[in-house]
């Protein structure tokens, strides 16, 4: 009976969207959906609510906040043309965009989702940017940050860091070959950015309270994604009809059945998604394959984020995912390719050997330390 229930509600959806292509109409029958089902099952809803709300206060918020609160500071006291002076030409040159787009990309290579997405879309509020800049720079600057990939999913999922910097490189690797494939079209600037730069006249208390407003804003968009997305997600998680097709398409690939749980569900929320994957059977590169996928693609949850801020400019929603599944598509690629090569795949599997490791990681923190005493000299170079 429940399975005639499930089987007569998809075809009910499907009739629905063929008859009825007005996107009012489906949104409007999907959400009624949910509101039953909520009814229904208050107890398992408010469950899922408050697993995202423990979510985003515990792993979201506290990176998050802080990191808003000093971005908003530094375009306070003219950051963009800091960076866009140091960086612009490294950064943006290669990747046809104008230098003021640095410093997107560089918070967007530290931070990770949404922050990439959000100061591109203030550089073109500030007139900084044209609209086809803004359009290229959305999907450029559009990475998962180094701390959740090396952190949360390479030493806490999959148990290696190294596993982390390969997807950490692959997915960096992915975001450059989009921007040098994407189409520039070079069209006049609105407003010369020397013209545009004043210094602010703000005093560091009325700019930290104006940050820590903007920061707060932002944290309570972000959230109610997070918790949204959450309670979806325990609902398909727990639904019949996804069991069900689950368990054949496992059949069908002859697969572990956590990889497919968390390739499709991380198509809606990638945190879940990278931890169902890590805890499959399959071996470490294929591990690795199916997370940078999700790790670029960066799952509906996020996309949903991300448009938050960008849909008000009328970025095509539908031409961004499009980028962005072809992104996943890349960095999948790029992974197999530095899985291939000797010296990750020897770190790779070099981690359960203590004596090997420690080697390794001496070996790592003199090329840190090399990185650290070569940058200073690069930028002193730039700025001179």
């Amino acid at each position: 009976m429940t399975l005639f229930f499930y089987i007569m509600l998809f075809l009910i959806f499907i009739l629905l969207f063929k008859l009825f292509k007005n996107e009012n109409i489906i949104i409007t029958f999907l959400c009624s959906i949910l509101i039953i089902y909520i009814i229904i099952a208050p107890r398992f809803c408010i469950e899922a609510t408050l697993s995202g709300a423990k979510l985003f206060f515990y792993k979201v918020f506290p990176s998050l906040f802080p990191f808003l609160i000093l971005t908003n500071i530094i375009i306070n006291y003219g950051g963009v043309h800091i960076y866009s002076k140091i960086f612009g030409k490294i950064l943006c040159t290669p990747l046809r965009l104008k230098k003021e787009c640095s410093f997107p990309l560089i918070i967007s290579a530290l931070c990770g989702y949404p922050l990439g997405a959000k100061y591109s879309c203030d550089l073109y509020q500030n007139g900084d940017i044209n609209f086809s800049t803004l359009e290229r720079l959305v999907n450029i600057a559009s990475n998962a940050g180094p701390l959740f990939i090396i952190g949360s999913v390479g030493t806490s999922m999959l148990g290696n860091p190294y596993a982390g910097y390969v997807l950490l490189l692959s997915n960096y690797i992915s975001c450059i070959i989009v921007g040098l494939v994407l189409p520039s079209r070079n069209t006049k600037m609105y407003r010369n950015f020397k013209e545009n730069l004043k210094m602010s006249n703000k005093n560091i208390g009325e700019s930290l309270k104006n940050s820590i407003e903007s920061a707060i804003k932002t944290c309570i968009g972000v959230a109610g994604f997070v918790i949204l997305f959450s309670l979806l997600l325990n609902i398909l998680k727990n639904n019949f009809l996804f069991k069900f097709i689950l368990n054949k398409l496992c059949i069908f690939f002859n697969t572990d059945k956590n990889l497919i749980e968390g390739f499709l569900l991380g198509l809606v929320e990638m945190t879940n998604g990278c931890y169902l994957i890590s805890t499959s059977s399959i071996d470490i590169s294929k591990k690795l394959i199916s997370i940078s996928f999700l790790l670029a693609f960066s799952g509906f949850s996020i996309i949903s984020q991300v448009y938050s801020f960008t849909y008000k400019h009328g970025i095509n929603i539908k031409r961004y995912i499009k980028i962005k599944f072809m992104q996943g598509l890349i960095a999948s690629i790029t992974c197999i390719v530095l899985y291939r090569i000797p010296i990750f795949s020897m770190y790779l599997d070099a981690f359960t050997d203590k004596n090997t490791y420690l080697i390794l990681s001496n070996n790592l923190l003199f090329i840190f330390i090399l990185f650290l005493l070569i940058v200073p000299l690069i930028i002193y170079y730039i700025k001179s």
